[in-house]
């Protein structure tokens, strides 16, 4: 039995697909390994990324928030005027086969392209600093000798 090819809609036209890693990123701009390019992760690296999304008309960049690897990356995209889906890695997770860090970026590429991901919750500025004031407050209420009980974690 032949194996039915679906079309479906290209949502995204200039989308781009990263898997951000600790050493470095892979980034794909269309479907094909000769489109993937790998960078490095210290600022410098970041711009050069940015610069070659740019020159090739990438308007949409979907990447996986992978532990905080993608915080830098993301800063860059974002002043860069390139709109950023941070997805969760387990919505990217379906390919079969050898996985590698080619394959992984061309598939975000590929879902980001055709509308399928959806991105994480990221809070503006003023709530990102209001959770870190609560977070350290809890904690250091709960260090304090005298504490009430039932303030300390379990």
């Amino acid at each position: 039995m032949a194996k039915k090819k679906v079309k479906m809609e290209i949502i995204n036209p200039h989308a781009a697909g990263i898997d951000v890693g600790s050493r470095s990123h892979f980034v794909a701009i269309n479907h094909l390994k000769e489109d993937v390019r790998e960078f490095g992760v210290y600022a410098e690296d970041l711009r050069t990324l940015v610069s070659w999304l740019l020159s090739h008309g990438i308007k949409t960049v979907a990447m996986e928030s992978t532990g905080s690897y993608w915080q830098n990356l993301y800063t860059e995209l974002d002043q860069a005027g390139i709109e950023v889906v941070l997805v969760n890695g387990k919505f990217t997770k379906n390919i079969q086969g050898k996985k590698t860090d080619v394959l992984d970026c061309i598939w975000i590429q590929k879902l980001h392209t055709l509308g399928l991901l959806s991105g994480s919750f990221l809070p503006d500025t003023q709530t990102e600093q209001l959770r870190t004031l609560c977070r350290h407050r809890g904690t250091w209420f709960i260090m304090q000798p005298n504490a009430p009980k039932g303030c300390h974690k379990t």
